[in-house]
């Protein structure tokens, strides 16, 4: 018999039930932070809303900063995610454009901030969120592998940066012209730096 702990074996997600049971969890834990957000979101209200035991939210997520960065990393099919690419402003332009998207999501929006919020003073939140970062730029490289690029933490930084300062600090609005100017500053820099060998046309010419 294992001495794992119940609240951390992991779920077998290969069981259809499980992952039913995975997904109602998720959709009502979206509900919930749009209604209550991040600090009012609890485990006992989680089970009762889904009609599961805290056990099995525990086993599925053992931390709520765990909850949160799935709920980031899942979020809905806004049906917007980019192709892989050998034009790198395009691919570029196109990713933020699905950043921008998905973080218009109010429960996607709520679980960014809650995970950066915490991750000073919570090693779960501290954890999550530089998978998160880690996930997304290995992502974005992916899409970029036609095209012979690969960025690294700091030319990711200088991409994704401007866009969630406007959406989560200003407050503002993220037009496709802003995304362009983020997009042609950036080639920029990355031209300087030798990661791309020539400047990128700008989208439309």
């Amino acid at each position: 018999m294992s001495s794992m702990p119940v609240h951390r074996r992991q779920p077998t997600l290969s069981n259809p039930r499980v992952q039913r049971t995975r997904a109602r969890i998720m959709a009502i834990a979206r509900e919930l932070l749009r209604e209550v957000g991040p600090t009012g979101l609890s485990y006992a209200m989680l089970a009762e809303r889904a009609e599961v035991t805290r056990q099995t939210v525990y086993r599925h997520w053992p931390s709520r900063a765990a909850l949160l960065l799935d709920l980031i990393l899942e979020g809905p099919d806004l049906g917007d995610y980019p192709e892989p690419g050998s034009d790198v402003r395009a691919v570029a332009t196109a990713w933020l454009i699905s950043l921008r998207n998905g973080t218009s999501d109010p429960a996607t929006r709520s679980a960014v901030l809650a995970v950066t919020a915490h991750a000073d003073h919570d090693s779960d939140s501290a954890q999550a969120l530089a998978r998160l970062i880690q996930d997304r730029r290995a992502a974005l490289n992916m899409l970029l592998e036609p095209s012979g690029v690969h960025i690294d933490d700091d030319e990711f930084t200088m991409l994704y940066g401007p866009v969630l300062a406007r959406l989560l600090v200003d407050r503002g609005e993220v037009t496709d012209t802003f995304v362009n100017v983020v997009v042609t500053q950036w080639l920029a820099t990355l031209e300087r730096a030798g990661t791309v060998s020539q400047p990128c046309a700008p989208a439309g010419t």
